[in-house]
């Protein structure tokens, strides 16, 4: 079923602003929820918004405050999220990083305490569209899905890591988690009774799977690190850098009493201008772009693109074609509709 994306967004603002948040921190999330599923990334998408729902109901996601600041130099910032909207959190933390950014060449924020910030690629065009460039990672220390390598009893999160890099053309979008998939697919697969692409998850006996059953079954299986069985070793490493990042420079983690679903962020801005210039970062990007343009495809119905390249154009043609949901997303979100008095946006 396709939507116009306007009648998407005008939807979820109203339901988040019926369940009680305001109306700026409304329009955060829906619109970050919303990009997600332009860009393409269904399971962190709206599919969240019927559990945000839940969680604003609950009293588990705050509704109201700001964030609390921990620490304040003028290149790094800490702040508590009190478990405020993740999203918005996050939207409030870009506009504070880039306004460091552009007098000191970087600007840093890290968030502890926030709730879950949905799909990390989702807001890096906004940073690109200024010339600038984002890293982002997230980990939930509340949490654990994935074992360390050669383990069999879990210890991190997916911790996606993300860089947005602009360029001349289209920026470059790179989300990606340090486990080989991530709680959102395998949560899907195993109420659809599906089987992933490969062998992503591991039983509670330690052997290699496609079947999300074995992180359900007892011994409970684990998602194995980004590499899988034989060189998850460079998953596990990445996943110990997103929790320095992350857990580490917050100093709020693993080693705290879980609070619920949630996230532990950083995030960076880095101006090209503050370094060798806007023009030579561009003239880089533009060729290693070109040269990957370049590259003969290794079968002949395919083309070599850039990360992220597949969701701007997506979302690029959600204009004219709508926006596709994903179909187990409208039926979590009518109830919500029901009982919150929203009425649904028709199908196109």
């Amino acid at each position: 079923m396709n939507y116009a994306a306007s009648d998407l967004l005008a939807f979820a603002d109203q339901l988040l602003q019926s369940a009680g948040l305001p109306p700026d921190k409304a329009q955060a999330v829906a619109d970050v929820l919303l990009e997600g599923d332009l860009l393409g990334h269904t399971t962190h998408g709206l599919a969240l918004l019927a559990p945000y729902l839940a969680e604003l109901e609950s009293g588990k996601m705050r509704k109201d405050g700001e964030p609390l600041v921990v620490s304040d130099h003028p290149a790094a910032v800490t702040w508590d999220g009190q478990r405020l909207p993740g999203p918005w959190l996050v939207l409030k933390a870009i506009d504070l990083a880039t306004q460091r950014a552009r007098t000191q060449g970087t600007g840093t924020v890290v968030i502890r305490r926030s709730h879950h910030i949905a799909c990390l690629a989702a807001y890096h065009q906004r940073v690109t569209d200024q010339g600038l460039m984002m890293l982002l990672h997230c980990s939930d220390p509340n949490a654990a899905s994935i074992a360390p390598f050669g383990g069999l009893d879990p210890v991190f999160t997916p911790n996606p890591m993300s860089v947005g890099i602009p360029t001349s053309g289209l920026p470059v979008l790179i989300d990606v988690s340090t486990s080989s998939t991530t709680n959102g697919m395998t949560n899907r697969l195993h109420k659809e009774g599906g089987l992933l692409p490969a062998e992503w998850v591991m039983d509670g006996h330690g052997q290699p799977s496609r079947d999300p059953a074995v992180l359900f079954n007892e011994p409970k299986g684990t998602i194995l690190p980004l590499g899988g069985m034989d060189s998850g070793h460079k998953g596990y490493g990445l996943s110990w850098m997103v929790e320095a990042l992350t857990g580490g420079l917050a100093g709020h983690g693993r080693a705290d009493a879980p609070e619920g679903w949630g996230a532990t962020v950083f995030l960076q801005i880095i101006d090209p201008r503050a370094f060798a210039g806007a023009d030579a970062f561009n003239l880089q990007m533009d060729e290693v772009s070109r040269q990957c343009h370049a590259s003969r495809p290794a079968q002949a119905s395919t083309w070599v693109r850039t990360p992220g390249e597949r969701g701007l154009k997506l979302k690029a043609s959600s204009a004219s074609q709508g926006v596709t949901l994903y179909p187990n997303i409208m039926p979590m979100l009518l109830p919500w509709a029901d009982k919150l008095k929203v009425a649904a946006p028709s199908a196109l």
